[in-house]
């Protein structure tokens, strides 16, 4: 029997998960009906309440703030995480001398460096965007200093005898082999920076969905929290299915 194509494989992973969604709302619906709608209101609550904060532009202003943010946060955690976890995996002594700092910081709570960054910075976007990275690029540089330790040594030294020079050994040697590492990085990053952002949000902005939620919160509004929740989840997803994942199987492509 033939494996099945690559669009076949989508296909049935996509049935599985709409299968798998429908009967957790169909037992969301069960539970809501018998529990205080208040606590626990139903789906279709849940979806009206997305219908009217889309109407009244809410959901749309709020969303694109926080996803500015993720974005930003992203990218530059991303950056200098890379950067500092390659320059650890192939310099020994340094990453000797500064491995008890990579390990302070994984360890570091998320609420201490938020707090501390708008203390010292002011309830700013900066402050905002630099305790979300702050608290990524530890893990950024962990997953890219164990690429940079797997590093071919007989690879580099091909590239030397063939001369390709810097550039080309960086763009045809080194990249590919670091490509999985920050491919694995930045799917893992993802889902840590938006919850981080919320978080952020909810502490010191006026603006975002982590703001909405915790106005939601002092006003005891379950359905807002949900509503809210779900929508920004289900923009998570499709960057993820959209973007990261085709973007880590391309780049691994040729291990396979």
């Amino acid at each position: 029997m033939a494996a099945p194509s690559g669009f076949t494989a989508s296909l049935e992973r996509l049935a599985w998960m709409a299968g798998s969604l429908f009967a957790l709302a169909v037992f969301w619906q069960i539970i809501a009906v018998y529990a205080d709608s208040r606590y626990l209101p139903t789906p279709l609550a849940v979806f009206d309440v997305l219908l009217r904060e889309g109407a009244n532009g809410n959901l749309w202003k709020d969303t694109s703030a926080t996803l500015a943010r993720v974005a930003v946060a992203f990218v530059v955690s991303m950056f200098i995480g890379a950067t500092i976890g390659i320059f650890l995996g192939r310099y020994r002594t340094a990453d000797k001398f500064f491995d008890a700092w990579l390990i302070l910081f994984l360890n570091l709570p998320a609420l201490v460096t938020i707090t501390l960054c708008y203390i010292w910075f002011g309830l700013t976007d900066a402050a905002a965007i630099t305790a979300v990275a702050l608290n990524k690029i530890p893990n950024v540089a962990v997953n890219m200093r164990e690429g940079a330790r797997s590093l071919s040594k007989d690879l580099d030294e091909m590239a030397v005898i063939y001369k390709f020079g810097w550039w080309k050994t960086l763009r045809h040697v080194t990249l590919p082999q670091l490509a999985p590492f920050f491919a694995a990085a930045a799917r893992s990053g993802l889902s840590l920076v938006w919850k981080i952002v919320l978080v952020v949000e909810a502490f010191g902005r006026s603006s975002g969905v982590g703001y909405r939620l915790s106005i939601a919160f002092q006003e005891f509004d379950v359905s807002t929290i949900l509503a809210y929740a779900l929508a920004f989840i289900l923009v998570v997803q499709i960057i993820e299915f959209a973007v990261l994942q085709p973007l880590q199987e391309r780049v691994t492509a040729w291990r396979r």
